[in-house]
């Protein structure tokens, strides 16, 4: 059977037993459980060092960590009709604005209708292979329900070069994002808050620490110890009602953890409107907002979360390369409705 290959080195202040290191270090694109990395342990799978390791093996910093992931025969992933906004194209690399809804490439439940079953139609067999028969191509990933730009790679070397772009956090990444409540620095609460800040230009500075829920795995937690840095950067664009009692608010990624920035909103007290892990169904105040307004947000369907821009270095020209992505209609109504 064919694998995959995943490499990365143990980050700092390692747990001591390869495994444990393992759940906290692996990357998260390579979407492995905890459950998964016991049974490749097992199999002789990981190499630590160049040299095949068991779960109990003891680990430092700077380790260099190579799993080799078995690609099962994904005869069911073909080519669908599915179309695509197209927002740049060459021989190396795909940009696309993705569609809230969409998932990025199947899964258990969705094993068909996503970007890839669309992205094989589309550039037929030229995808990158270096992500395997399921994830062709896939550097990044955008949740399901957050629409917006996504960068695909055609060639190997594509592939290679953004993946290393994505590990040093030289992607510029900016999201648009309805909240509820107005983040600004005049806010006494927000100074009571862990691992919020304010920097010059009233933007505020989430950095915490991310790892899975202890008990909902499709959750992320805010941890202080352990886990893996985040930090995430928003300014208010702009606050609806009177008083505010909403914002649209732009957001910047330094890091690229899983749902990062709606679990760090959450965290700061301003969840995503819509949002049904994270951001909780608040009531808003009818005198701040009108009728519209409150109803817009009530009934929002999907995290109010739009990957508005995306900038990176071209990886086979070096050219500087920066994408935009308008809002999509929903999000655009809802904001329409709050400054109603």
């Amino acid at each position: 059977m064919a694998s995959s290959f995943i490499s990365f080195r143990i980050q700092a202040d390692p747990p001591k037993r390869l495994d444990k290191a393992l759940s906290r270090d692996v990357p998260e694109e390579a979407t492995l459980s905890r459950t998964r990395l016991a049974r490749l342990l097992a199999d002789g799978a990981v190499r630590l060092n160049g040299v095949v390791a068991d779960a109990k093996a003891k680990v430092a910093e700077e380790d260099l960590v190579e799993i080799a992931v078995p690609v099962a025969d994904e005869s069911h992933i073909g080519p669908e009709d599915i179309a695509l906004e197209v927002v740049y194209e060459d021989a190396d690399l795909i940009v696309i604005s993705k569609p809230a809804g969409m998932v990025v490439h199947p899964a258990p439940g969705t094993p068909n209708g996503t970007l890839v079953n669309a992205l094989l139609h589309h550039c037929g067999d030229t995808l990158s292979g270096v992500g395997g028969v399921q994830r062709p191509g896939i550097v990044h990933r955008i949740d399901k329900e957050t629409s917006g730009l996504l960068v695909v790679a055609k060639s190997d070397r594509a592939h290679q070069g953004l993946a290393a772009q994505f590990e040093k956090h030289t992607v510029e990444r900016y999201y648009k994002a309805v909240v509820y409540g107005v983040p600004d620095a005049n806010d006494p609460r927000l100074r009571g808050v862990k691992g919020v800040s304010f920097e010059s230009g009233n933007i505020m500075r989430i950095t915490t620490q991310l790892a899975r829920h202890k008990t909902d795995r499709q959750r992320q937690a805010v941890l202080f110890n352990g886990g893996r840095h985040a930090v995430t950067r928003a300014r208010i664009v702009e606050a609806f009602g009177t008083p505010g009692v909403a914002a649209l608010v732009e957001c910047w990624l330094e890091t690229g953890r899983t749902h990062q920035i709606r679990v760090h909103m959450a965290h700061s007290g301003h969840g995503l409107i819509g949002d049904p892990v994270y951001g909780g169904r608040r009531k808003l105040s009818e005198k701040a907002l009108s009728p519209a307004g409150i109803a817009a947000a009530k009934g929002f369907a999907r995290q109010a979360l739009h990957a508005a821009v995306l900038g990176f270095e071209h990886p086979v020209t070096g050219e500087k390369v920066r994408f935009e992505a308008e809002l999509p209609e929903d999000m655009a109504g809802l904001i329409a409705a709050l400054r109603g």
